[in-house]
C-alpha cells in the first residue's frame, strides 16, 4: 500500500506538469506564430507515437526486467520537457518538446504499470489501481487550474506569462522525480511483491485467447469513446454553456473520474470484469446525453457519465491485465493494451469528427453501438473464463 500511494503521488505531481501544459499548448504555439496545422500535428503525432511505442517498450521491459530504468528514463523526458518551454521562443522547439514528452510517457508507462500491478494485486488489483487513478486526477485538475490562474493574474506580456507558468512547473516536476527516486530506494524490486507467482508461467508465446478477446473489447470501447475536446467543442458551438464555463466541466469530469476509479476498482475485486461492463454500459450514454439535447442538465449528466467511463477505464482496465497475465509477460501486455487503446481511440476520434459535421445522429449511434458491442465481447469473455 505504501508503494501504491507513493506512486499515486508521483502521478499527482507529474499530471500537474503535463496536464497543466496540455491546456495551454495550443494558445502558446499560436503566440509563437504556429498555424492550426502545426498544433494539430504536434498533438496528434505526439499521442500516436506515445501509444505505438509502448508496444516495443513493454516488450523490452519483459526481456530486460529493468523496470526502474525505463520508468526513470521515461519520467526524465516526461517531466522536464515541459518546464523547458519556459526558455523557448521558437514553435519548432515547442513541437519537439511536446513529442519528447509523449515519448517519455511511452518509455515509462508499461514498466510503471507492471510495477503497480505487482503491488496492487496484494491489496486488490482494482482497488490498488483505483487509488492511483484518484490521486492522478487530483493532479490533472490542479495543473490546468494553476496555469489558468497564472495567465489570468500575472502581469506583463502574454508570452511572458506563459513562460512564467511553465517555469513554475519545475516545482511539481522536481517533487515527482524526488518521490520516484524514493520509491526506487525503498522498493528496488517491486516484482517481489508477487514473488510467489514468478516463474510459474512461460515468458514467451502468445498471450492466449482470453487476452485476444479482451483486446478486441478494449479496441471497440476506445473506438466508440468520444474524446472530451469534441464534447466541449459541441457545447461551446451550441452555446449550451459559455466558453469560460466549459473548461470547468472538464474539472467536474475529472472529479467524477477519481471517485469512479476507486468505486469501480473496488467493485472489480468483488465482481471481476462485470465491473468494467457496468461502467462501460453506463458511460456509453454520455454521447446521446451531450449531443442530442441542448439542455444544460443533460450536458452535465453526459459529462458525468463520460467521467465514470474514463475512471473505470484507467483503473479496472489495468486491473484485468494484472489478473489475466503472469508477471513475466505483463510489461508487453500493458504495452499492447495501451497501443490497441490508443490507435483505436485515434481512429475512432477521427471518424467521429468527420461524422459530426454532417451526420450527427449517425455519429451518436456509432459511438453507442461500438461501446455496447464492447460490453458484449466482455460478456463472452466472462462466460469463457472468470476475469
Amino acid at each position: 500500500m505504501i508503494f501504491i500511494v507513493l506512486m499515486g503521488f508521483v502521478s499527482l505531481f507529474s499530471d500537474m506538469v503535463y496536464e497543466g501544459a496540455r491546456g495551454v499548448a495550443g494558445p502558446f504555439l499560436l503566440q509563437l506564430g504556429a498555424g492550426a496545422a502545426v498544433v494539430a500535428f504536434a498533438a496528434g503525432f505526439g499521442e500516436f507515437v506515445g501509444y505505438v511505442l509502448r508496444l516495443f517498450t513493454g516488450y523490452l521491459v519483459d526481456r530486460t526486467r529493468r523496470h526502474w530504468l525505463f520508468t526513470l528514463l521515461g519520467y526524465s523526458f516526461n517531466l522536464f520537457a515541459i518546464p523547458l518551454l519556459a526558455f523557448v521562443w521558437d514553435w519548432r522547439v515547442v513541437v519537439f518538446l511536446m513529442i519528447l514528452e509523449r515519448t517519455g510517457k511511452a518509455l515509462r508507462k508499461p514498466a510503471r504499470d507492471s510495477m503497480m500491478s505487482y503491488a496492487a494485486k496484494q491489496v486488490g488489483a482494482g482497488f490498488g489501481f483505483g487509488i492511483e487513478e484518484a490521486l492522478d486526477q487530483i493532479g490533472a485538475v490542479t495543473g490546468p487550474l494553476l496555469l489558468s490562474l497564472v495567465l489570468s493574474f500575472k502581469s506583463g506580456e502574454l508570452i511572458e506569462r506563459y513562460h512564467f507558468g511553465f517555469s513554475i512547473l519545475w516545482i511539481p516536476a522536481s517533487i515527482s522525480m524526488a518521490l520516484l527516486l524514493t520509491g526506487k530506494f525503498l522498493f528496488p524490486r517491486p516484482i517481489e511483491f508477487e514473488k510467489s507467482d514468478v516463474g510459474k508461467s512461460q515468458p514467451s508465446g502468445s498471450l492466449g485467447m482470453q487476452a485476444v478477446l479482451y483486446l478486441i473489447a478494449v479496441g471497440l470501447l476506445a473506438a466508440g469513446f468520444v474524446d472530451f475536446p469534441l464534447l466541449s467543442y459541441h457545447m461551446a458551438k451550441r452555446e449550451v454553456f459559455s466558453s469560460p464555463i466549459v473548461p470547468l466541466l472538464y474539472s467536474v469530469a475529472m472529479g467524477v473520474d477519481a471517485a469512479a476509479a476507486i468505486f469501480f476498482g473496488k467493485l472489480y475485486d468483488k465482481l471481476g470484469i462485470m465491473s468494467l461492463m457496468i461502467s462501460s454500459a453506463v458511460g456509453a450514454f454520455a454521447t446521446p446525453f451531450v449531443f442530442l439535447s441542448d439542455a444544460r442538465s443533460f450536458a452535465i449528466i453526459g459529462v458525468s457519465l463520460w467521467g465514470i467511463s474514463m475512471g473505470a477505464q484507467e483503473s479496472v482496465m489495468k486491473a484485468v491485465i494484472a489478473k489475466m497475465i503472469p508477471p513475466e509477460r505483463r510489461g508487453f501486455a500493458y504495452g499492447l493494451l495501451n497501443s490497441v487503446f490508443g490507435i483505436s481511440w485515434f481512429a475512432g476520434s477521427f471518424v467521429m469528427g468527420l461524422l459530426y459535421q454532417n451526420w450527427l445522429i449517425i455519429m451518436v449511434i456509432l459511438s453507442l453501438s461500438l461501446q455496447l458491442a464492447s460490453v458484449l465481447v466482455m460478456l463472452l469473455l466472462k462466460v469463457r473464463a472468470e476475469v
